[in-house]
């Protein structure tokens, strides 16, 4: 296994886990994001469920490969979703900026897997 994945895989895994687990249990300012985007707390907590389960993908790939091009592939189209609803939204970049970074993150991991250099 190549140390790269491994690096990458506990940057995106921490990352999702964190802000995964804030919207899942609804903590105030993940409630007062989702009102700014339009997405009711529901929703949101359903977005927090895709980035633990996420998490758990990336971590299960650096064993498993095609689970982890699974979670990678899945990570990147969260994020980039992010992106465009902050875009739509009309936020600056400031606020975009973090989904896209991870994107990129869920990017590179995903060449880790592939053998490709990022």
């Amino acid at each position: 296994m190549k140390i790269a994945s491994i690096v990458l895989a506990a940057v995106l895994a921490a990352e999702f886990v964190s802000f995964g687990t804030a919207k899942l249990v609804a903590v105030a300012s993940m409630r007062k994001r989702a009102a700014h985007l339009g997405y009711s707390t529901a929703a949101y907590r359903g977005i927090g469920a895709l980035e633990i389960a996420a998490a758990g993908g990336v971590l299960v790939g650096l064993a498993q490969p095609p689970v982890g091009v699974a979670a990678g592939i899945g990570s990147a189209l969260l994020m980039a979703g992010a992106v465009v609803v902050h875009v739509r939204n009309g936020d600056g970049v400031a606020e975009f900026v973090p989904a896209a970074g991870t994107g990129l993150v869920a990017l590179g991991y995903l060449a880790t897997l592939s053998g490709v250099s990022p």
